[in-house]
């Protein structure tokens, strides 16, 4: 009785270690092929990502881009400059609050968004086409629960 239990414990964590395996590399697949799509439009995925930020949700507070697209505070100002650069954003200050600066999309950055989500919604779509809608619904809900149990455990 005791061995079929360590045997049952030692089974669920081979299917764990290998849950994480097969969730990294497929993310790691996932991510190449998407970044590939970003850089064919002269982009990084940074800059994507701010310039995408900006596009779908307005003028946003430079210090605050960074936790909302998942990218280190301390890039956030070299990506901006990029961004500047190419006339894709505007800084633009805060009439309230001299401490607050805004990134906001340009008339040039909205028409290459215009341009270019599109075909990058496409691409994400063929990317994700080895599951049907029915297979992507149950992998959201997994992947949210597994998620939300990872944040609730403490190690």
């Amino acid at each position: 009785m005791i061995v079929e239990i360590q045997d049952n414990k030692h089974i669920e964590e081979n299917l764990s270690l290998k849950l994480f395996i097969v969730l990294n590399r497929a993310l790691q697949s996932v991510k190449k092929r998407v970044e590939e799509n970003i850089k064919s439009f002269g982009l990084n995925p940074t800059e994507f990502a701010v310039l995408e930020l900006l596009y779908s949700k307005g003028d946003q507070p430079i210090q605050k881009i960074g936790e909302k697209v998942l990218i280190a505070s301390s890039s956030i100002t070299y990506v901006v400059d990029k961004l500047e650069k190419k006339r894709f954003i505007d800084r633009k200050p805060c009439p309230k609050d001299r401490r607050i600066t805004y990134a906001a999309i340009t008339e040039a950055g909205t028409d290459v968004m215009n341009d270019i989500f599109p075909k990058h919604r496409d691409a994400i779509e063929e990317i994700c086409s080895g599951l049907d809608e029915k297979e992507k619904m149950m992998v959201i809900e997994q992947l949210k629960k597994l998620g939300f149990h990872a944040q609730s455990i403490e190690l």
